[in-house]
């Protein structure tokens, strides 16, 4: 899952980053996700980037191992149990203007391909 997002005024990069450093090892321990990528900082002042409809400043990407992991996150988050809810909100509750796109690797389709 890709995820571009801005923080909200005041949050600090260091702060959101913590935030989210917590909530991927909760979810980790719950075995709902695999991973959570470094942050990274868009780079808009080149022609490499081309997209002129979105403005984030910020970008990561979370792994999950198929989609029943994926749906089960959801499902997990969806029930605002404790401590889920609160760690998950002290993410969401730092960033603003979030667009999450979801992927399917294609290694495993082209395993099979000579």
């Amino acid at each position: 899952m890709l995820t571009h997002f801005n923080l909200k005024s005041g949050i600090e990069l260091g702060a959101f980053r913590k935030a989210l450093a917590n909530y991927t090892a909760h979810m980790q321990e719950l075995d709902l996700v695999e991973s959570n990528s470094p942050i990274g900082k868009r780079q808009s002042n080149t022609i490499l980037d081309t997209d002129d409809e979105r403005h984030h400043q910020y970008f990561t990407t979370m792994t999950f191992r198929d989609r029943a992991q994926s749906d089960a996150a959801i499902d997990y988050i969806k029930a605002h149990t404790e401590p889920g809810h609160s760690i998950h909100v002290a993410v969401y509750s730092k960033v603003q203007d979030q667009i999450f796109t979801c992927w399917q690797d294609t290694r495993a389709d082209l395993d099979g391909l000579t």
